[in-house]
């Protein structure tokens, strides 16, 4: 397994590059040992796994994967691990709180206060004082300072002389440090410079890039913008197209109704005066006047004296029957003995028609002299 340098992206770490090994297939191992010896398995064939489904093997790009060292990713049972601790950990201070004596209660005619116990006093300002309080405690006692440890003395004391320059000599010992530190300093500055001018070369293409696309966005709006004016022409073009044709449909119309209605109004106008005049709204103001005002009149005179006349037969009438009833009631009776001799001339027929043709004359007389 030889280590080899890969590149990857990685913008969240400092670091540019980090190393991984090559990937390999793992020999298949049987379910069971077999008796044989080592050896001979050794030289036997070597069987190769499928690395499709290798769940090691990375797939796609590489260069776009983020691969993190195996010991910043937990495994599962370090995790479980750190949880369980944590549990236990929290369990036994539960348990500590609650096994922790408290207080006893006071002595009666006394209370408990909060007293300062500390090395150095705090004074409380932030809380106004309702009620002061005293208390007698110890005076502070001056601690002695702990006396250090010296263990006691064993063994018997030997001393070696070394001359300057036997175990160390400085400038052999630091030329090969300096030789890393300045190799590696060389190392990392030619680095950042390569790094540099990649970069330098990346903006370079990139601001290339830049002023590229921004042209070509400015023609792309330009064309646009040039499509969308031609649209806008040949839809409006369009629309007057359509108004026109429709204002031209339009007088066409007009002008064909015109001369229908012209044609059938040629005699409209003549029959409607003939109806009008059939039906009495064109009329001579002296006839309707003799037909609304003098016939009605007249006709009520002439009905009112037709009535007169009517009435006066009728009541000539009635006297002639009065009158021919009591001459036929005066005949019916028997004459008396005393007048039998001498009977008394009656009036004839003709003295009578005289009288009632005068009654009828005279009748007349008034509706004559009206």
């Amino acid at each position: 397994m030889v280590p080899t340098m890969v590149p990857i992206r990685a913008p969240e770490l400092d670091v540019p590059y980090s190393f991984c090994s090559q990937p390999r297939s793992l020999h298949p191992r049987p379910k069971y040992r077999e008796q044989a010896n080592a050896a001979e398995t050794e030289k036997g064939p070597r069987r190769y796994g499928n690395i499709m489904i290798d769940p090691r093997v990375v797939r796609g790009n590489a260069l776009s994967l983020r691969l993190l060292p195996e010991s910043t990713q937990p495994s599962t049972p370090e995790v479980k691990k750190q949880k369980k601790a944590q549990k236990k950990l929290q369990a036994r201070k539960l348990t500590q709180e609650q096994i922790r004596p408290g207080t006893p209660e006071p002595v009666e005619g006394r209370e408990h206060v909060h007293v300062q116990t500390e090395l150095y006093l705090e004074e409380i300002s932030d809380r106004i004082i309702e009620v002061d309080g005293e208390c007698q405690t110890d005076e502070f006692l001056d601690r002695p300072p702990t006396p250090l440890f010296i263990p006691a003395k064993t063994g018997k004391d030997v001393a070696t002389q070394i001359e300057e320059g036997e175990l160390f000599d400085f400038d052999i010992e630091v030329k090969p440090i300096l030789e890393v530190l300045i190799g590696k300093t060389v190392e990392q500055a030619l680095l950042e410079v390569m790094e540099e001018e990649e970069l330098a070369q990346l903006w370079s293409h990139q601001r290339a890039f830049a002023e590229l696309r921004n042209a070509e966005f400015a023609e792309l709006q330009r064309l646009e913008e040039q499509d969308r004016r031609i649209r806008e022409e040949k839809e409006r073009r369009r629309l007057e197209h359509l108004e026109k044709l429709r204002k031209q449909k339009e007088t066409a119309e007009k002008v064909a109704a015109r001369a229908f209605a012209q044609r059938y109004l040629a005699d409209l106008i003549p029959s409607v005066f003939n109806n009008l005049h059939d039906r009495g709204f064109f009329y001579d103001p002296i006839e309707r006047d003799i037909e609304t005002e003098f016939l009605p009149w007249l006709m009520s005179e002439v009905e009112e004296t037709l009535q007169k006349k009517v009435l006066g037969r009728m009541m000539l009438d009635s006297l002639i029957r009065m009158v021919v009833e009591k001459r036929l009631d005066e005949f019916s009776r028997p004459p008396p003995s005393d007048q039998t001799a001498a009977p008394v001339e009656e009036p004839g027929a003709t003295d009578a028609a005289p009288q009632v043709s005068g009654e009828a004359d005279a009748a007349d007389q008034p509706v004559a002299e009206e």
